[in-house]
């Protein structure tokens, strides 16, 4: 009998945010998506205005007794700019900025110490500017972003190369 959870990731594009979690050995399934705004229902046409508080998110199902919460923010923070209050990489605007929305007390006090963890490392001279949040309203984004890297293969590689998400990644995250 599995036992499932929701983790919610806002990391930048969610394009880029669904692949570093898919596939892996108790993660059921991940949505692309918008929370954490004003609008019911937003559209993709009303979120990259950047003026509906939402922000572009990843929501995951997992199975915390295969792949524990603690595995999915080790793999999360490697994915982005924890540093960047202003979005991510080449997107910019509110829309684009990173936040951990936790989904119980325990979540919210393993992403602080996480984060907290990040910020003792010295790993960035700048301040982690990721947000923890509580996670509200999650709106599934239109069916042509979900599996977006599946679907559009030459596409999501292109975004991944000339947004500099890569060589962030690359030359902040490699293991020393």
């Amino acid at each position: 009998m599995s036992n499932k959870e929701l983790a919610t990731f806002a990391g930048g594009c969610f394009w880029c945010m669904v692949k570093p979690f898919d596939e892996l050995p108790g993660i059921h399934g991940i949505v692309s998506g918008y929370t954490g705004g004003q609008v019911e229902n937003p559209t993709y046409e009303q979120i990259k205005t950047g003026e509906t508080g939402h922000r572009e998110a990843v929501q995951i199902t997992f199975d915390p007794a295969v792949f524990p919460y603690q595995k999915l923010l080790d793999l999360y923070w490697p994915q982005i700019d924890p540093t960047d209050d202003e979005g991510q990489f080449i997107d910019r605007g509110s829309q684009y900025r990173t936040a951990i929305f936790y989904h119980t007390e325990e979540q919210k006090e393993l992403a602080e110490e996480s984060r907290k963890n990040l910020e003792e490392s010295g790993r960035f001279k700048k301040p982690i500017v990721t947000e923890i949040l509580a996670a509200s309203d999650f709106y599934r984004a239109e069916e042509y972003h979900q599996d977006f890297y599946k679907k559009n293969p030459y596409a999501y590689k292109e975004e991944r190369e000339t947004s500099g998400r890569d060589t962030f990644i690359n030359e902040n995250w490699e293991r020393k």
